[in-house]
């Protein structure tokens, strides 16, 4: 099976706007950084009626980019594909400027209960502020005489991860769940591995053209490249289950022998999905654990 073809290719012109499609232009945030590559791309689509996807970090520069980019014309939604800090934080000052509904699947929740280990857990990558105005079901249409956007709920980076396709155009607004950069992180419990696969599976049941994502450049092959993906994380999967059976116990083991060629900055994101992958693995009866379910844990083959 096909590894993904990642393209690191990607020019920010920060501070600019450019224009991707017909009627869409992407801004970058200048919030470059291991997992967020080059920085978040926020977009802006229609003509005089627009929406905004994405509108980033709570940074002032990245605003005055989008408020030029704008230039005046009006804004009816501010969509959001998911509550990390890097893409909703923005939507608040962004809709005092311009009046904009705010609209997402929802506020941010977690993929799964809480465990006792986790009980006071908090986690510095997640807006918990982000109150959308109205709530999104997958398969929904909001338009405007300009455009059409279809919610396409697929949860897995995070439990609200909503992308958005731009009807009769063949584009998806891919957020955080297909990169062409690199492999989308999973992190328990934010996110789960199990919805991630079938939220993979129900896009390959689509007939999209091109994705533009959170992060980088467009993906031109969608589905191939979906496809190439999920077979990456099952290898991933089947790659855990070795390290398992040689005797490795911990996270900590499997990260240093599976991702040793990894930026070691990224090390922590591998961590927290080579828990997500163990957490399905569980589910699955393949893989068990004693006590209280962490990071921390020792697990062995059932």
């Amino acid at each position: 099976m096909k590894t993904p073809a990642f393209e690191m290719a990607f020019e920010p012109n920060y501070g600019d706007a450019v224009q991707i499609a017909e009627t869409v232009l992407r801004v970058t945030a200048p919030n470059s950084s291991p997992y967020t590559f080059h920085g978040t791309n926020s977009y802006i689509v229609g003509r005089e009626e627009l929406c905004v996807i994405d509108p980033g970090p709570d940074d002032a520069n990245h605003l005055d980019a989008l408020i030029r980019a704008i230039a005046g014309r009006a804004v009816s939604h501010i969509f959001v594909t998911h509550t990390h800090m890097d893409h909703s934080p923005l939507a608040q000052k962004l809709q005092t400027l311009t009046g904009a509904i705010t609209a997402a699947y929802g506020s941010h929740f977690y993929a799964r209960p809480l465990t006792q280990a986790e009980g006071h857990f908090s986690d510095a990558s997640s807006d918990h502020e982000f109150k959308p105005d109205l709530l999104l079901k997958h398969d929904e249409v909001v338009s405007s005489s300009e455009w059409a956007l279809r919610g396409v709920f697929t949860p897995g980076h995070t439990a609200n991860h909503m992308a958005f396709a731009l009807e009769g155009t063949g584009i998806l607004f891919s957020g955080d769940h297909v990169m062409a950069w690199a492999t989308t992180s999973v992190a328990p419990p934010d996110g789960s591995m199990s919805d991630y696969l079938a939220s993979l599976d129900l896009l390959l049941k689509r007939q999209d053209k091109t994705y533009f994502p959170g992060h980088g450049g467009p993906v031109r092959n969608p589905r191939a490249f979906v496809r190439a993906l999920k077979g990456h994380r099952l290898m991933r999967e089947a790659s855990i289950l070795s390290r398992l059976k040689a005797g490795d116990q911990t996270i900590l083991e499997i990260v240093q022998t599976l991702y040793k060629d990894t930026d070691p900055r990224l090390h922590g994101a591998a961590a927290l999905t080579v828990f997500a992958h163990l957490e399905r693995l569980i589910v699955l009866e393949m893989v068990q654990t004693t006590g209280a379910l962490s990071i921390k844990s020792q697990f062995q083959m059932k």
